[in-house]
């Protein structure tokens, strides 16, 4: 069946339809990642975002349950050059179409995705369609598309309930703002216990568990949404305990303590992301995600200091703050899919609770 995937500017790419039928309008965003589509679309921090992967092969080594990064994909829509019909993969339970239409996520295949990037990045993100209706009309259509915004997706994402990784070591508070797993699995397989906790737990009841440390995790949307999480990680950045953030958690305790964020001209989506860190001068390479920035010109000095650089746009990837066992990242150490370059900051977490238990 065709299909038809429009954006605001009025750009139409017809292909196939992929997975779910249902017609969608989402942010259009795209992934420079070569492999780890399975951990693409289960992050949640897609959310609210149809995704685009500029690798033109997808699915040829199938999905494994076993790597995903949360219970679900989350993407609204999903796009790519070619989808392989036949995977081939020892480890392969199912195939990307059936995983899509299983979990009712429309797709188009067979567009130039190349193209299609080179338009996000020349003009921004912007918003889309996916649709099967060949009699779609662009004047009705664009202004919907132009009203669309991702809204408070945190909420949408995140846990249900309190959930425990035992561990022997240190009492680690996971703040789950749409956690990839392997957050949670790299703090449990350094020994630490870990507690999962909603996106909309009170500070006090984090703080009342006495953890030996609190992380703060990626999510989706606009950091500015959170009103009400900031204001709890305000209390969390108050209290004497050691905090690791990473993504949105890196944004939000930058609201929290005065500073602004913007959204970005595309974002950071891929696994080849170069960062600098300040204090060293070396370079390591980041799997990322994310279209929302901290906007460095308004940190307060004696608040906090940038503590890692994007090589490739200068734009902010950390801060170290003053006077507080808290560093925060903008990109993602514990990877899935990308490389494992700085996973040593989980190991300068462990130091910041206290070295090895």
């Amino acid at each position: 069946m065709k299909a038809f995937l429009i954006l605001e500017d009025g750009h139409v790419f017809t292909g196939t339809s992929i997975g779910s039928q249902k017609e969608v309008i989402s942010e259009i965003v795209f992934n420079t990642s070569m492999t780890g589509y399975l951990e693409v679309l289960t992050d949640p921090s897609y959310a609210g975002q149809a995704v685009c992967m500029t690798y033109p092969l997808i699915g040829n080594y199938g999905i494994c349950y076993d790597d995903q990064e949360s219970l679900r994909p989350w993407p609204d829509g999903y796009i790519v050059r070619e989808l392989s019909r036949l995977p081939s993969n020892f480890r392969c339970q199912d195939t990307i179409q059936n995983f899509l239409k299983k979990f009712d996520i429309p797709g188009i295949a067979g567009i130039d995705t190349r193209a299609l990037t080179k338009i996000l990045r020349e003009k921004g993100t912007m918003n889309g369609m996916i649709t099967t209706n060949e009699n779609y009309h662009l004047d009705e259509i664009i202004p919907k598309l132009k009203a669309y915004n991702t809204g408070k997706v945190v909420e949408k994402v995140t846990c249900s309930e309190k959930s425990v990784l035992k561990g022997e070591g240190f009492k680690v508070a996971l703040l789950d703002l749409g956690a990839k797993n392997n957050i949670a699995r790299s703090l449990n397989e350094r020994g630490c216990d870990v507690t999962i906790y909603p996106a909309l737990t009170t500070a006090e009841e984090i703080l009342a568990a006495n953890p030996d440390g609190i992380m703060l995790s990626n999510g989706p949307g606009d950091p500015k949404e959170c009103v009400s999480i900031i204001k709890e990680i305000k209390k969390l950045y108050d209290s004497n305990v050691p905090i690791f953030a990473i993504c949105l958690g890196h944004q939000l305790m930058a609201l929290a303590t005065g500073a602004d964020t913007h959204k970005m001209k595309y974002g950071h989506r891929g696994g080849n992301h170069p960062v600098k860190d300040l204090a060293t001068g070396r370079v390591y390479i980041s799997s990322q995600n994310h279209g929302y920035v901290v906007d460095t010109d308004t940190l307060d000095p004696n608040v906090a200091v940038p503590a890692f650089v994007n090589v490739n746009d200068g734009t902010n990837e950390g801060l170290k703050y003053v006077g507080k066992n808290i560093f925060t990242v903008q990109f993602h150490p514990e990877a899935c899919p990308g490389p494992q370059d700085s996973g040593y900051l989980f190991d300068r977490f462990l130091e910041m609770m206290g070295g090895n238990k």
